[in-house]
């Protein structure tokens, strides 16, 4: 282990911690809508729940196989991890039980209202018991435990209420699945929001449930399970289909061993010794939450209001916008004159999807060729893909199966896409393929032509309006002939391909990344990095950037969750800058920025500077050739570099404190929402302006003023 490297690096994991702690402050911070808050509660919840599934199931599984080994970064063993982990996750808890709580009492006088069954009127009291005795009691699957009814088991992230029961002088345990297929809150009948979470109920009428018995000690608890579980671990036939394999693999997932278990109640000592035997669990697992175990429920609450209601506890509502650079007429036309860079959610994914529809139905197009990591669940995508391929054009789709927690979405569509006529291949045993590349290939006059599009995001409708990334869609011949080359490699099974313009990982973007550092650290003082990324953790990547940090080089790094590199430690990383930014949309576009002016090389992909994206995936970075789309992106990371609102710094100590408040106040998401409805003329006035009403935020003249200063000192 390099011992120097721990001078100026932290734990992965706890780094994870730090980010999601990011995310509950925007739970918590006053200025944004009640509505939005709790959906912040909601969304760190959802990423603590997949943080012990993968992550911490990660960490077990290390430390029964190879309980010695050291992380290179923090130089921990996997058991001292995991104690910090859950050392570090119970005050978290608590935080955001205390800050579930203040929003629910804050927003009870805007008529939404999540009630225990005590704070119930008299008439809901009745409602409620009717629908129970009519609509759930006879659906559930109640259990005791003893020697003729074996303890069952229990499904990952689901809710089961329990309790002792007694009759006569024999005591039992007894459990009650919440079903799946009912409801997670009941709404109550008025004009405001009331409701109640199911579990609450059936808890209320446990003696219901169990009539014969004298009911103690009721509780609902849920457990989580390790989730990491990797096709390859798996025995594979030659002859078998992936398909089958994941399908195996998810089944698999389900059974796996419990990581934590979480509980509405104090345990008695008996009953938790009981779960820790149980589910060969320690106490340290065991965490109570305050709040709801699942809280999706929020994300549909919005859609129960009237725009009355609305109005004051959620965001104003934005639509991505149309691109000031789209026209009306053929995409490919327009492509072919000039490259078109799309910026999600502010501007519309519609532009590509319209080429990918006008694409499958040109006569002079041959072939369609695409990767797909995640969709949605309902894609238009897939429907224009379909069509090209029943309108005789060879489509290629190489999916990967193994998308965290979208397999099964992914399993289905590939059926649907194999059922049209297009070639589906699934990549490689041991590297997902994580790459958003995109190939149309045309004849125009016995000429062999491409339009490529490279994406930062997926091809996801859905995540498009949510998730912040670069689109750019070109006819470069180039970058064409580099694609199809790609596409080639790919089919073949061969991850070693040579290209002149893309960057393919795992052969060739870290040396790449690791060169174009080399040049900028030749400059010295000169020298300057910016680089946007989802997380870092990559050793090799962190000791350049010390490096180029000790060479005088000045480096940005926006970094959104995971950083494992500490920045402004004396003698190490003096020079660099860790920006992380948490706000309405989930930052997700990957920049690279190399030099200044008429020297930098910038580029564009799909990747992290993550061990697991530089060496075990399929991944491609695309230069940035056209100067108006380099000025496009320089913009956008002037913006984010000048974020003074969403933006927090992370700290040689590891830890994050937001920047200096002071005028002019920037949050970037807001400005680029203003811009994108600037761009379109045909906008109504008030539509252009809503963003004013949002406290702090800029004048739009004022931020325009500063960001061109910021232009003329240069990046």
């Amino acid at each position: 282990m390099d011992k120097n490297i721990l001078n100026y690096t932290q734990n992965r994991e706890l780094s994870w911690l730090k980010f999601n702690q990011r995310v509950l402050e925007e739970a918590q911070d006053s200025s944004v809508p009640l509505l939005e808050r709790m959906k912040f509660v909601a969304i760190f919840t959802s990423n603590l729940d997949e943080f012990f599934m993968i992550r911490v199931g990660s960490l077990f599984d290390m430390a029964h196989t190879d309980a010695n080994t050291r992380d290179s970064r923090s130089g921990m063993t996997p058991h001292e991890q995991l104690d910090q982990i859950f050392k570090t996750v119970a005050p978290l808890y608590k935080e955001r039980d205390k800050t579930y709580a203040e929003i629910k009492k804050q927003l009870h006088p805007y008529g939404v209202c999540g009630l225990d069954f005590k704070e119930l009127e008299q008439q809901e009291k009745k409602y409620v018991k009717k629908y129970f005795k009519d609509q759930i009691l006879p659906i559930l699957s109640p259990q005791i435990v003893d020697a003729n009814h074996p303890f069952p088991h229990l499904l990952n992230k689901e809710i089961y209420v329990t309790a002792t029961l007694k009759l006569k002088d024999k005591s039992m345990f007894g459990i009650v699945p919440v079903p799946q297929f009912v409801s997670d809150v009941l709404y109550l009948p008025g004009h405001d929001i009331r409701y109640i979470r199911m579990e609450k109920v059936i808890v209320e009428y446990l003696n219901l449930v169990f009539p014969q018995y004298e009911v103690s000690e009721q509780n609902y608890i849920c457990v989580t399970r390790n989730a990491d579980v990797a096709p390859d671990d798996e025995a594979l036939e030659v002859n078998d289909d992936f398909r089958y394999l994941m399908r195996q693999t998810l089944h698999k997932r389900r059974r796996m061993s419990v990581v934590r278990l979480e509980i509405a109640e104090k345990l008695s000592q008996e009953n938790e010794k009981y779960f820790c035997d149980r589910f060969k669990i320690r106490p340290n697992q065991i965490f109570r939450t305050k709040i709801p175990m699942k809280l999706d429920y929020i994300f549909t609450i919005s859609g129960e209001l009237s725009e009355a209601m609305k109005r004051p506890l959620a965001y104003p509502s934005f639509s991505p916008q149309s691109s000031p650079r789209v026209h009306e007429g053929s995409l490919m036309k327009q492509i072919k004159r000039r490259d078109i860079l799309l910026f999600y959610p502010f501007e519309s994914m519609n532009p590509f999807l319209k080429l990918i529809k006008e694409a499958s139905a040109d006569p002079n197009v041959m072939t369609i060729k695409i990767t797909i990591y995640r969709l949605a669940k309902k894609a238009r995508l897939v429907e224009y893909l379909c069509a090209a391929a029943e309108n005789g054009k060879e489509v290629t789709v190489l999916i990967e199966l193994r998308a965290r927690f979208d397999e099964q979405n992914n399993i289905g569509w590939s059926e649907r896409l194999e059922e049209a006529g297009c070639r589906v291949i699934y990549g490689f045993e041991d590297y997902k393929v994580h790459s958003k590349i995109c190939l149309i290939t045309y004849r125009n006059r016995n000429e062999i032509q491409y339009i490529t599009q490279i994406g930062t995001g997926n091809y996801n409708e859905k995540t498009a309006a949510m998730y912040t990334d670069l689109s750019l869609m070109t006819a470069d011949p180039a970058i064409g002939r580099d694609a199809s080359e790609f596409f080639k490699n790919m089919s073949i099974g061969n991850l070693a391909g040579d290209y002149n313009h893309l960057i393919v990982a795992p052969t060739g973007l870290k040396q790449k990344v690791l060169y174009l550092m080399d040049e900028e650290i030749r400059k010295g003082t000169n020298g300057r990095i910016i680089m946007k990324m989802n997380s870092l953790t990559d050793v090799d990547f962190i000791r350049k950037v010390s490096e180029a940090s000790m060479a005088g080089v000045k480096i940005d790094l926006l970094v959104r969750g995971i950083c494992c590199l500490l920045p402004g430690i004396p003698g190490f990383t003096d020079n660099v800058r860790v920006t992380s930014i948490v706000g309405r949309y989930l930052e997700h576009s990957r920049i690279f920025s190399f030099g200044t002016g008429s020297e930098q090389k910038l580029y564009i992909g799909s990747a992290d500077m993550m061990t697991r994206n530089t060496e075990k995936r399929v991944e491609v970075v695309a230069p940035v050739l056209r100067e108006e789309i380099k000025k496009q992106i320089n913009h956008y990371l002037r913006v984010m570099l000048s974020d003074n609102v969403k933006a927090r710094v992370l700290q040689s100590n590891g830890k994050y404190r937001k920047k200096e408040q002071k005028e002019p106040y920037i949050d970037s998401q807001a400005a680029f929402m203003e811009e994108a409805l600037h761009a379109r003329p045909e906008a109504p006035a008030q539509e252009r302006s809503f963003l004013r009403k949002l406290q702090g935020l800029p004048n739009f003249k004022e931020l325009r003023e500063r960001l061109k200063r910021t232009e003329r000192q240069g990046l």
